[in-house]
Parts: C-alpha cells; structure tokens; sequence
C-alpha cells in the first residue's frame, strides 16, 4: 500500500496484556483525573488538596457519610449485577433504570395495601417478590420482541424506561396520590420499611449475597456456559441446540427481577415511598460498573463503592466548599471519563503513519 493512502493513525486489536501493565494503565489514568480535577479546583480558587481531602471526609471520615456512601453503593452495585448477565450474552439491555422503577412500583402496592394485612416480616419478603416479578416481566417484553422478530433491544429498553417512569407520575396524581393537589405518594408504614443492619438498611446485605450468586450462576451453572456462548456467536449456540430465544428470555427475566428487586430496596430502604424519580439514573451509571469490572461480580463491588464515595464527597464540596452542584457533577464525570478511557488502551493500540513497515502481500 502507498504511504500516501495510508491514513496518519489507525487502530488496531491489542493482544492479550500483561495484567501489571493493565493495572499501571488504570492507576495511571486515576491520576490523569487527579491532575485534571486539581486544575479546575485552582482555576476556581480553592486548594485541590484541601479539596480532595474534603470529599474523602464527606465521604468516609464519619460512620454517619460511610452509611451515606454505602446506601449510593448499594443500588448500583445491583444493578451492575442485573445487567452483567445480558451484556455477558451482548444482550444490550439499556432498561435497567425502567426495571427498577417497574419493581419499585410492585412493592409499594404492597407497601401500601396490605401493610395492616399482612406481619412485617411476611410483608417485606412478598414485597421483594413483587419487586423481583414485576422487574423481570417488564425486561421480559423486550426480550420476547428480540427472540421473536430480532428487534432492536438498545432502544426498545430505553424507550421502555420512559413509559414505566410516565405510568409512575399517573399514580402520583392519581390513585396513590396521598393528600389531594400534593402530587405525592404517601410515606410507607414503618412494617414495609427495611430494617437497619449497622446503622444502614438491610439491602446491603440483599447485594453482597447476590455477588456471590451472580458469581456462581455466571461462571459454575449450565444457564452461564449458554450465556457465554450466545455472547461469543449466536450460531455456535444453535449449532450446539440450544434455543436462543428462550435463553435471551429467561436471561433478560433474571435481569429485569434483580433490578426490580433493587427498586423494592430503594424504596423500602432509602426513600420509604414511591416517586418517579425513584431509579436516580442508578439504571445507566450501572452500565458504566459492569464494564470498568469486566463483568466480574466482586470487582463490581469496589467499583460502586468508589463512586459512592465521589457522589458523596461531590455533595460535601457543595455543602463545604460552596462549589457550585455543576462543578461537582464535573468532577464526577471526569473520573468517570477517565477510568472508561482507559479501557479504550488497554483493549487497542494506535498506530501512527511511518511507525512500521506494512507486510508485503
């Protein structure tokens, strides 16, 4: 090939990289964002280490800001789980904040219908239950659409979220709207509140248990080895009789009925009501874990926790520091940016016109 049609960079498929050097990469651009984030500190006049050091307090120097840091890590840590099983099969469900809201919504039925029906204990476990069906018939629709007519999953999960969102402001100004004109479902009775486990609900323990079942289901059980053929080639899979429709749709359940479960702790535990912003976007920072992770279950873990302590300390830079809420949210985006980039070289090489000779065909 001429040198003149050669283009000045190109990409190209990295091999298999040492894992000390995966590592330096990520640490690497953790500091990268450190030094951005400093630079924008300085250019609005505060001191960057007295800023970064107030974050790290707002977030852990107190029992009180770590229960608040773990009840932000609690939710997306399962919800990256959720969805770790359909990006596993490259089913690519973008409907996670929907399943949320869907379960959140089956839950407080319950929560407010038949708490003076049934005892506390009975009432959370059917509570769950509501969630995790109600979660994981919604995914279902998108995958039965998949499996059937080979739709789009991307936006058919997307728009999906939209709808279940619009279904919960109806309620509020509808049927479960409590004081008439408020817009506001009413509070749950305290027998449909999760109990508190170290000062923190419950459902802490909920997602450490299910790190440990995803763990297991997705690499030791016979439903994970199809799952990862189906995400390696579609036509292996039937080549290898499986049926791939029903294996989409039976993934995509166990998908929406964890989020929904996460929406029945969201609302039992943190917001002990029902709103249409119940899901807080948890649904699409989640996608962001599973892919920092790998799709590993225990490194998920690590992951939400940090980005509970920079949603954490981001607030207290505002509470403290008087640093506007948009900068936070930049600061938070910045390392988010950063540890994604990363991936991006760990995964390709770039490779400059002139830097090596083109084999001779």
């Amino acid at each position: 090939m001429h040198e003149s049609n050669t283009p000045l960079i190109r990409l190209a498929k990295r091999d298999a990289m040492p894992k000390g050097q995966v590592w330096a990469i990520r640490g690497a651009s953790f500091l990268v964002a450190i030094v951005i984030s400093a630079l924008i500190f300085l250019v609005l006049g505060n001191n960057p280490l007295s800023a970064f050091g107030t974050m790290v307090a707002g977030s852990l120097g107190k029992p009180t800001a770590i229960r608040q840091t773990v009840k932000i890590a609690v939710p997306l840590l399962g919800t990256a789980l959720a969805i770790a099983p359909c990006f596993k099969m490259r089913f690519w469900n973008i409907g996670a904040e929907g399943q949320i809201t869907a379960g959140a919504v089956g839950a407080s039925y319950f929560a407010l219908f038949w708490a003076d029906k049934l005892p506390g204990p009975v009432l959370l476990i059917v509570m769950a239950l509501a969630g995790a069906v109600c979660g994981g018939l919604w995914a279902l629709v998108p995958a039965f659409f998949k499996a059937r007519w080979g739709t789009n999953e991307t936006l058919f999960t997307l728009m999906m979220n939209y709808i279940i969102i619009g279904v919960v402001k109806w309620l509020q100004g509808g049927p479960w709207e409590g004081r008439p004109g408020s817009q506001i479902i009413p509070q749950f009775d305290s027998a449909a509140v999760l109990p508190k486990v170290l000062g923190v609900h419950c459902g802490w323990i909920i997602v450490l248990i299910l790190t440990v079942a995803m763990f297991f289901y997705m690499k030791y059980t016979k439903q994970g080895y199809e799952i990862a053929v189906i995400g390696e080639s579609e036509n292996t899979a039937r080549y290898a009789g499986m049926n791939v429709g029903r294996i989409i749709m039976r993934t995509m359940f166990l998908s929406g009925a964890v989020a929904g479960l996460m929406g029945f702790v969201v609302a039992s535990g943190a917001d002990n009501t029902l709103h249409s912003g119940v899901a807080a976007n948890v649904g699409f920072t989640a996608i962001t874990v599973a892919w920092l992770a790998q799709l590993n279950p225990f490194a998920m873990v690590g992951i939400s926790v940090l980005l509970g302590v920079l949603d954490k300390g981001a607030d207290t830079l505002q509470t403290q520091l008087n640093v506007p809420a948009s900068i936070s949210d930049i600061i938070t985006g910045i390392f988010l940016f950063c540890m994604l980039g990363c991936e991006f070289f760990i995964n390709y090489r770039l490779i400059f016109r002139g830097s090596h000779k083109e084999v001779a065909k």
